[in-house]
């Protein structure tokens, strides 16, 4: 580097030196220079923009660990959906996804893309300009969290990418996985032990904790990895095949994971996964299966998707891991839902990267299945690699003191009245006021999708309960300022925007009500049509089965599960404290909403400025539409709104209709 080189050109050329270096160490895996020389040419580059703040730009390989705890997680709708896959567990199954995929290509070849299925976490990432603008969680599949600022501390993600400067005028969007490597994981472990903290269950909850963290210093000294796996310019799949696209992605500097294989058949995606279940423990991170895609672009559009999984794509999954172990006692744990579920409490056992000592038993008649005693030798596995379950008894090896388990005649918590449906193998506590349930209760009454209290998350959930401020939904609306300001991370200004946000709950819908009192096998859906025909909350509270059976799309189960809610005194004292909290119980105009969206699909997309999308949703409800996540050819029509992105092009691309929040206005107001 010239001496006399201006400082913009002497910062240009450090960059550039860094980002290559970065790629060779990162990705690549083959570093060049030393770290020391590294960290010099770090060091030089923070020394210039120093001492040159007005060069410094957002892409630079400097600024990648941010300083700043963050406030929260902002929720960020994505451009299109990020839609989980479908299982396979066999080889018929496989087989049955190739014969689903040969009809559809009618006589065109078919390729295979397989690529290991990472243990960790999707994340979708925007470039505008070649810079990396947003990284954002996959959240449900339709909206994630902006965690941005820790992706810019994950050293295989790129900060800028050249090649990305030539594609498409509306952003380059590239998805992938986070994982934490196995070292990394038990290194983080090690160092939560020596401080007296919680272990991390296995290393794709470390990764997903890793990235909710509020502190991207934090984030940045835990080493997370990034593979990638797809990509779309300006909603689109930007190559032929989607083989093509992994090798744009990995020329284009992206980290793509290299075990992965175009097959021409399905007997070879048969044998990849076979090969690839026996070598697993070669790697250095976790993996829970092969996914098996489509190759070519077009045959993937043509077979399109559900509402939840792609047709073109499968998951085939690993057989679970297993292990033997003890079972020393069996403890009754109960939910939001008041679910009395029996859990085995095991001699710690090590299995596929983390150490067991619970695994839940479902039920009695599960416990009956498998005719366990407190006390037996159990062979236990991880259902997907991930959630602890007993399998099998060791019979030969019961020990003369094995006992018999009995489930509780009432909650083992408040002592209330437990009840089992006829159609349930689930005894359930119905007492709503059950101390068991208040943490779970709190979240889903608060959630956007019930009284949509923004800031009320589980930290702040869980020092309410803790403090003693509030034991059930109704207690919020008694909350004062001096309540609250005395919390963690909670000053004065946070505070009032709390109370505003509760206050502003009293004005939701009766619907919204109905469903945030959680009450069992009452959805939105259902929730909706139940404050439609009744009209009030005390209505419904009155109502007898057949009265609610005789309401379209209440069935027995939903009909006896609302009965009972409303036997219970102390279900009732809430909602007598909401009532006079002054919350809306009723629903305006109730019986004289028209119809004439029955039987219509629905898809709502975009920023509505004078709606949410929940107001809008629950607008389209109503009048006997359903609002569905993505677009098909069976969607009557499309809301779009400011940013509509991917789902407005793929309803132009399908002939679907769309209108803009105007004539959605105009239609609701027809009569």
């Amino acid at each position: 580097m010239s001496v006399k080189a201006a400082p913009v050109e002497q910062i240009d050329q450090l960059r550039d030196r860094i980002r290559y270096h970065e790629h060779r160490y990162f990705v690549l895996d083959d570093p060049e220079i030393a770290d020391r020389d590294f960290d010099e040419l770090v060091r030089q580059l923070r020394q210039l923009e120093a001492g040159h703040p007005e060069l410094v730009t957002s892409d630079s390989p400097t600024q990648r660990a941010g300083g700043k705890p963050g406030q929260g997680l902002i929720a960020v709708e994505h451009s299109l959906p990020m839609l989980s896959l479908d299982n396979a567990y066999a080889e018929s199954e496989l087989l049955d996804f190739d014969r689903r995929v040969q009809e559809s290509a009618a006589g065109r070849q078919a390729g295979f893309i397989c690529e290991l299925k990472i243990d960790g976490l999707s994340l979708a990432l925007t470039f505008e300009d070649g810079s990396l603008v947003r990284g954002v969680t996959r959240g449900d599949g339709l909206q994630g969290e902006d965690v941005t600022a820790n992706v810019r501390t994950i050293r295989s993600v790129p900060l800028y990418v050249p090649a990305l400067r030539r594609e498409g005028q509306g952003g380059v969007e590239v998805r992938g996985e986070v994982f934490l490597s196995l070292a990394s994981f038990q290194k983080l472990n090690r160092e939560r032990e020596l401080h007296g903290e919680s272990l991390f269950a296995n290393p794709r909850n470390a990764a997903a904790g890793t990235l909710r963290t509020l502190d991207p210093g934090i984030v940045a000294g835990r080493n997370l990895d990034f593979f990638v796996y797809q990509a779309l310019v300006d909603g689109r799949v930007p190559r032929r095949d989607h083989s093509e696209v992994l090798e744009w992605l990995k020329e284009a500097g992206f980290k793509v994971n290299p075990h992965w294989k175009r097959c021409a058949s399905v007997r070879e995606v048969v044998d990849f996964c076979q090969v690839w279940e026996t070598r697993r423990e070669e790697l250095s991170y976790e993996i829970d299966g092969v996914v098996v895609k489509v190759d070519s672009i077009l045959l993937q559009q043509d077979m399109g998707e559900t509402s939840k999984f792609p047709r073109w794509a499968v998951a085939y999954k690993f057989r679970a891991r297993q292990a033997t172990t003890v079972v020393n006692d069996i403890q009754v744990q109960v939910g939001r839902t008041g679910a009395l579920t029996p859990v085995a409490l095991l001699e710690p056992v090590r299995l596929a990267g983390s150490t067991i000592s619970r695994a839940t038993l479902h039920n009695l008649d599960e416990i009956a299945r498998l005719g366990i005693k407190i006390g037996d030798t159990v062979w236990v596995e991880k259902g997907g690699d991930v959630i602890p379950k007993v399998v099998k008894v060791v019979e030969h090896l019961r020990p003369p003191e094995a006992r018999d388990f009995a489930m509780p005649h009432q909650c083992p918590v408040c002592q209330g009245e437990v009840f089992r449906a006829e159609d349930e193998a689930v005894l359930r506590c119905i007492n709503l006021t059950c101390p068991a349930k208040p943490r779970e209760t709190l979240l889903h009454f608060s959630s956007r999708r019930a009284l949509r209290i923004e800031g009320l998350g589980e930290a702040l959930v869980s020092q309410l309960l803790e403090k003693g401020l509030v034991r059930d939904p109704s207690d919020l609306y008694a909350l004062k300022l001096e309540d609250l300001i005395g919390l963690e991370r909670m000053g004065p200004k946070s505070a009032a925007n709390l109370l505003a946000q509760i206050e502003a709950s009293k004005r939701r819908g009766l619907s919204q009500v109905i469903f945030g009192l959680g009450i069992r096998h009452v959805g939105e859906r259902t929730a909706m049509v139940l404050a439609r025909h009744f009209g009030a909350l005390e209505n419904v509270s009155r109502a007898t089965p057949e009265s609610l059976e005789s309401v379209f799309e209440v069935g027995p189960a939903v009909a006896e599960s609302v009965r009972r809610f409303f036997t219970q005194s102390g279900n009732l004292r809430i909602v007598e404290k909401l009532r006079l909290a002054g919350l809306n119980l009723e629903e305006r105009h109730a019986e004289s909403a028209p119809t004439d969206l029955q039987g219509q699909q629905v898809v709502v997309t975009g920023r509505l400025a004078t709606l949410t999308r929940e107001e809008a949703s629950r607008m389209i409800t109503l009048r006997g539409g359903r609002v569905t996540a993505a677009v098909s050819k069976k969607t009557s029509f499309v809301v779009a709104g400011e940013d509509a992105g991917g789902k407005l092009v793929r309803a132009r691309q399908l002939g679907v209709a769309v209108m803009d929040e105007t004539k959605f206005r105009r239609l609701l107001n027809r009569q």
